[in-house]
């Protein structure tokens, strides 16, 4: 038994040391290229629809709204078409409160609301940082975006858990964890209820049906994935709700469309995963 102690505690402690190895670059690698999957919005793709990978993150898709028409902005770290003039504190800004710093190209223009700072405020301040670690080792790629037109002013709906917040002392529970990765995914972003632009995550959440272009000619329905056993995941086993995140592949064997963005979050730990799935078991039924 005495043995047994020391093997176990010296393969702990080569876990810990392990995980504090992670340097702050490589975290936000992680987060940005899996569940935030950045570069679904950032990196520009190719007439066939994929993303081009050596230009990655220097501007990408173009999205038309009754409320606005924008394009993702470069973020590499070009410093006059994309972030590299900018501060750790400006880039913070960026992500949690949607706002350009009041110097350089479009100066104090609000990001569209397409992008989801309301979601990225649970970001904890360690992850934060990472995140903004991580952008500054990408290759900086001159890109000018267009400029992004406003035909209402900028709004962004509150997410409940990102406004109460998170603490990593809340991770000791799977179902926490998972609820902090499915905030900063902005999952709920596509999947609640949506009507005429307006999210809601009170009564709709996880309740999908919001419709996105999928093509020339083509539209995408986001899914149901609350609870619930017809409409919703509640009958499906974790192994079809990790495969439908991880590889785009519905119960039934259908592919799943873009938006839904499967090619990163193939890229997640089996163990962020379980967490992510065992916290959608908890989202209330919704027909």
């Amino acid at each position: 038994m005495f043995r047994i102690g020391i093997v176990c505690g010296l393969l702990l402690a080569a876990g810990f040391d392990h995980a504090n190895a992670e340097s702050a670059a490589e975290r936000g690698g992680y987060l940005v290229n899996t569940i935030m999957a950045c570069g679904n919005c950032h990196t520009p793709r190719d007439s066939d629809g994929h993303t081009i990978a050596e230009r990655a993150f220097s501007g990408g898709l173009t999205f038309t709204t009754p409320a606005f028409v924008a394009t993702a902005p470069n973020i590499t770290p070009d410093p006059e078409t994309g972030i590299g003039s900018w501060t750790d504190a400006e880039i913070k800004r960026a992500l949690l409160e949607g706002a350009r710093p009041d110097h350089g190209r479009l100066a104090g223009i609000a990001l569209a609301a397409i992008m989801p700072a309301n979601f990225y405020r649970a970001l904890l301040p360690d992850d934060l940082d990472a995140v903004v670690a991580y952008l500054r080792t990408i290759k900086p790629i001159r890109n000018e975006s267009s400029a992004p037109l406003y035909k209402t002013p900028v709004h962004r709906d509150s997410y409940p858990d990102a406004e109460a917040g998170f603490s990593k002392a809340m991770f000791a529970d799977p179902v926490r964890r998972g609820a902090y990765l499915v905030t900063i995914g902005h999952c709920m972003e596509c999947h609640s209820a949506w009507t005429r632009g307006v999210s809601d995550f009170k009564n709709g959440l996880g309740h999908g049906g919001r419709v996105f272009p999928a093509g020339p000619s083509e539209s995408s329905t986001a899914a149901n994935i609350t609870s619930d056993p017809t409409a919703g995941i509640g009958a499906w086993s974790d192994q079809e709700i990790g495969r439908a995140i991880t590889q785009g592949i519905s119960r039934d064997g259908r592919k799943l469309r873009p938006p839904m963005a499967y090619p990163y979050y193939a890229g997640l730990k089996p163990t962020d995963l379980a967490d992510i799935i065992a916290y959608l078991r908890t989202v209330p039924p919704l027909q």
